[in-house]
């Protein structure tokens, strides 16, 4: 019911044949039985002023406005989206951390056939968790998303604390020049490395935008790190600020933001208590690097509101299934860099080399004939991910379909955070516990996209 073409609809059938992926499955994770008329979702080429030089062409979005629209859901509510492909090429939408059917998933070969030029496709789901999460193609990934297409989305939740205003804040870089056009989105040698930095740094596609916020009253700043190379150790001056929410998920106990790093695909919610005076500013700050850099700020208006950080009740905690650690299977994730460094097959926009590995196997992630799954699951059993990175850099490791619990680190003390992204330290093993209650294959890769493109992805079957 969800492909609007003949021609799709033929290829949805091959690709669920091919991989199994069930399109008759619909499993508690699955589509929205009574879904509301489609929100449209327009991809299109477009242009925007990021920089003085004047507008940068090319930018890809979701409609003719700018930024993609910030995605409002319920939790336990149904949504829809059709989107439709106004670009050259194909396209696809993956919604980042939402454990919802796999057909809805939005990886090319592996859960639904590519959407061309001119064609549409109906998605449609029920969130069963609160939270901030984003939207991104799993298609072109380093072209699409480098040039704009990543959404933030708000899964709201009626249960929540009150607060007094909400900011939500897109982080993302752009690989422009002096000229304000696109450059070349990566360099060989560096993807072999940390990834190929942007040169424009933007929060929701300006540079160090300025928000208003009650002076004294409570902001709950939602923030998702789309950047496709970028890791972020955030800081906060001029105000206090609690992380309440990581990738979507409460955090077992509230603390004060410093100095904490994410990475691209992750998300973070913090509660800032605004500063009393009026005019006064709180500014978040990304410290990482040699110069702090000023990502956004807030500044108090109107007379103070004198709340209490401590006044905030709890958020609600997300039906996430708890593993059994003492059932559960071991599964290994060696991360390594790979010595082939050889062009590898892809349909849908190689970059040409492998550098990059998961278990010593190098995999681009869109082929239409991708390597065995790493491991094939039984629903409902407990697993847990014995992660290690030999690498000598940090790879934020994003699971489609499924949230784990962080259990333990060899380098840090960790709280069992409920999480579908772990940044993983060099030379760190980590272990993740979940359950795998969600039918269907499901990518496990790194979102520093050169590294995903160049090897460091694989994917579970879960039957």
């Amino acid at each position: 019911m969800h492909l609007l073409t003949r021609r799709n609809l033929l290829k949805a059938s091959a690709v669920a044949g091919a991989y199994g992926v069930g399109m008759g499955i619909a499993g508690k994770f699955g589509l929205a039985e009574a879904a509301p008329e489609p929100q449209l979702l327009t991809a299109v080429k477009t242009e925007a002023m990021l920089t003085e030089a004047g507008p940068t062409r090319d930018i890809m979005s979701w409609g003719d406005d700018g930024m993609p629209p910030v995605l409002r859901m319920t939790k336990g509510r149904p949504y829809a989206a059709r989107l439709k492909n106004g670009l050259d090429e194909p396209t696809t939408i993956h919604w980042h951390g939402l454990r919802i059917d796999n057909r809805m998933d939005g990886v090319p070969f592996m859960t639904q056939p590519y959407i061309y030029t001119g064609d549409s496709f109906d998605y449609a789901f029920t969130p069963p968790d609160a939270g901030t999460f984003w939207y991104h193609p799993h298609c072109n990934t380093l072209t699409q998303m480098g040039h704009g297409m990543t959404g933030v989305i708000v899964v709201e939740d009626s249960a929540d604390p009150a607060f007094d205003a909400e900011v939500v804040l897109n982080l993302r870089d752009w690989r422009l020049g002096g000229d304000g056009q696109f450059i070349a989105p990566f360099r060989p040698r560096d993807a072999a490395k940390t990834g190929t930095y942007g040169t424009v740094r933007t929060a929701n596609w300006h540079q160090e935008p300025r928000y208003d916020g009650p002076a004294g009253g409570l902001v709950r700043l939602r923030i998702a790190v789309t950047d496709v190379t970028r890791i972020f150790s955030l800081k906060m001056e001029g105000a206090d600020a609690s992380v309440i929410a990581i990738d979507g998920n409460p955090v077992p106990k509230r603390f004060p933001l410093d100095l904490l790093q994410i990475g691209p695909g992750q998300r973070l919610d913090l509660a800032v208590r605004m500063p009393d005076s009026e005019g006064a500013t709180a500014t978040l700050e990304d410290i990482r690097g040699t110069t702090p850099k000023t990502i956004a700020s807030l500044r108090a208006v109107g007379s103070s509101l004198k709340r209490d950080i401590g006044d905030l009740g709890p958020l609600v905690e997300n039906p996430v299934a708890k593993a059994d650690l003492s059932t559960a299977e071991q599964i290994p994730l060696v991360l390594s860099a790979t010595a082939e460094n050889a062009a590898v097959e892809s349909i849908c926009g190689t970059l040409g080399y492998s550098f990059w590995a998961i278990n010593k196997v190098p995999w681009p992630g869109d082929t239409p004939d991708p390597t065995a799954p790493l491991a094939e699951l039984k629903l409902g059993k407990s697993y847990v991910f014995n992660l290690e990175n030999t690498t000598p850099h940090a790879h934020p490791i994003h699971l489609h379909g499924m949230s784990f619990t962080v259990i333990s680190s060899s380098t840090r003390e960790v709280m069992p955070l409920v999480s579908d992204t772990y940044l993983i330290q060099p030379d760190e093993k980590v272990q993740l516990a979940f359950v795998a209650d969600n039918p269907g294959d499901w990518l496990l890769h790194c979102h520093i996209i050169e590294h995903q493109k160049t090897g460091m992805t694989s994917y579970l079957r879960v039957s």
